[in-house]
């Protein structure tokens, strides 16, 4: 799947995650002035990313996009996680819901294919909780502060190999496989 696509991304971790679970080594491609457009939508988001790749790089492109939603913030911050992360950290976030008894959140994996004219699109979910503070020193991003159901550590808190087995964008990737070969 991955050979037929240029992955674009402007996260070398988020290239290594996605080749880790495609088992192929993807050289990310970065698009300069790809406007990422401010909504909680990731579906949104991922389709517009896909459209100004192809777009930009006139073939067909792979993107994905990912969000954190607080159950408590009704679906906040979603696909502006990585704002709240640039802007207030985890530590904010965290220090944001700690007055808050519902503490449960959802990972969520939107990804994108586009060749120009037929968009697929498919969306990993897993449900967990946000931990009481940092935890691991594994991942990127918000890792480690949400622990998925099932399990007493953050994604930060498990070996790349954990993560990638359970993750959000494991099961959109899977989903896409499957999408594919419909």
């Amino acid at each position: 799947m991955s050979s037929e696509f240029k992955f674009v991304t402007g996260n070398p971790d988020k290239a290594r995650e996605v080749g880790e679970i495609l088992n192929r080594t993807l050289t990310p491609v970065s698009v300069p002035n790809l406007f990422e457009i401010q909504t909680p939508d990731l579906d949104a988001v991922a389709r517009h990313k896909a459209r100004q790749a192809y777009a930009a790089l006139q073939r067909p492109v792979m993107v994905e996009d990912s969000g954190l939603v607080f159950h408590a913030w009704n679906g906040l911050p979603g696909a502006l996680v990585k704002w709240f992360e640039e802007t207030v950290g985890c530590h904010g976030m965290l220090k944001m819901v700690k007055d808050f008894s519902d503490r449960a959140a959802t990972a969520i994996c939107c990804v994108a294919i586009y060749d120009g004219q037929n968009m697929r699109l498919a969306r990993g979910e897993v449900t967990g909780t946000l931990a009481e503070k940092i935890r691991g020193e594994n991942g990127f991003g918000w890792d480690a502060i949400f622990i998925p159901e099932g399990h007493e550590r953050t994604y930060g808190e498990m070996s790349p190999q954990e993560k990638n087995a359970i993750s959000h964008r494991k099961k959109a990737l899977d989903k896409l496989k499957q999408i594919r070969l419909a």
